[in-house]
C-alpha cells in the first residue's frame, strides 16, 4: 500500500469525524435560534386578548413542562420494559416466545398513536390524565428499543461468549460484561427512536386531558389563533430535535470505546 494510500484513509476518517462533530453541536444551535425567533416574533408583536391567556411565559413553561415530564416517563417504562424484556426473549428459555412478543410490539407500533391512546382511555373509562396517556404512549414507543436489544444481543460474535465461559465466566457474568457492553450501541439507537416517537406522540395527550405542547397547537387551530398554532408546533418541533440530539450524543460517547 502506497503513502499516498494510507494518508487518504487517514483523512476520510478524520473529515468523517469533523462532520459528526459539526452536527452534534450545530443541531442544537440551529434548534435554539429558531424558537428564539419565533418566540421574538410571537412576543414582539401586539396580541389579542384570547392570545395572551396562551401566549405567556408561565403557560407554555407549564406546556413544555408536562411534555417533558410525560417524554420522560414514557421513556423510563420503555426501558424498564423493553431491556429486560429483550435480554429474556434473547436466552434459550426464552427464544420460543419471542414471535408472541414481537408481534405484540408490532402492533402497538403499527397502530396509529391517537387510536391506542383513545382507546386505551375508552376501555379504562378514566377521565383523563397524566397516566392515561403515559402507558398507551409506552406501548406504541416499545417496538424501537425491544427489537434493537434483542439484535444487538443476538449479533455478538458467539466466540466471544464461549470465550467467556471458558474462563470461567457465568452465564450472567457474560452477559453483564460481553453481550450487553457490545449490544449497547443498538440498544441506544433504539432509545433514540422510542424518545423520539415518545415526543411527538406526546402531543395528543391534549385529546384525553393529559396536557402538554399539544394543548397550544390545538387551542391555536379552534380558535384560529396562528401565533399560538405555531409557537406550540415550534416548541414540540424543536423538542423533538433535541432529544434526537441527546440520543445521538448518548450513541456517540456511551457506547464502548473500541466500537466509537
Amino acid at each position: 500500500m502506497s503513502t499516498t494510500d494510507v494518508d487518504t484513509g487517514l483523512s476520510a476518517g478524520s473529515s468523517s469525524k469533523r462532520a459528526e462533530r459539526v452536527r452534534l453541536l450545530a443541531q442544537p444551535a440551529a434548534v435554539v435560534v429558531i424558537i428564539a425567533a419565533v418566540l421574538l416574533w410571537a412576543f414582539g408583536s401586539e396580541l389579542k386578548e384570547t392570545e395572551k391567556e396562551t401566549l405567556n411565559a408561565s403557560a407554555i413553561f407549564q406546556a413544555l413542562w408536562e411534555h417533558l415530564v410525560i417524554t420522560v416517563v414514557v421513556s423510563a417504562i420503555v426501558v424498564l420494559v423493553a431491556v429486560p424484556l429483550g435480554v429474556a426473549l434473547t436466552r434459550p428459555a426464552g427464544k420460543k416466545f419471542a414471535p408472541l412478543f414481537l408481534a405484540i410490539a408490532n402492533i402497538g407500533q403499527a397502530a396509529p398513536a391517537l387510536g391506542v391512546l383513545v382507546l386505551f382511555f375508552l376501555v379504562t373509562g378514566a377521565t383523563g390524565g397524566f397516566w392515561i396517556v403515559v402507558f398507551p404512549l409506552a406501548f406504541y414507543s416499545l417496538l424501537p428499543v425491544l427489537r434493537n436489544t434483542m439484535v444487538g444481543l443476538e449479533q455478538v460474535d458467539p466466540s466471544l461468549i464461549d470465550a467467556g465461559r471458558g474462563i470461567g465466566m457465568s452465564a450472567g457474568s457474560v452477559l453483564r460484561r460481553i453481550e450487553f457492553p457490545l449490544a449497547i450501541p443498538l440498544v441506544l439507537a433504539g432509545l433514540r427512536t422510542s424518545l423520539v416517537l415518545a415526543v411527538g406522540t406526546a402531543t395528543f395527550a391534549v385529546f384525553v386531558n393529559g396536557g402538554g405542547l399539544g394543548t397550544m397547537i390545538d387551542t391555536g387551530y379552534k380558535l384560529n389563533l396562528p401565533k399560538v398554532l405555531i409557537t406550540g408546533s415550534v416548541l414540540a418541533v424543536g423538542l423533538a430535535l433535541l432529544v434526537d440530539w441527546l440520543g445521538a450524543v448518548a450513541e456517540q460517547y456511551l457506547g464502548p470505546k473500541g466500537l466509537r
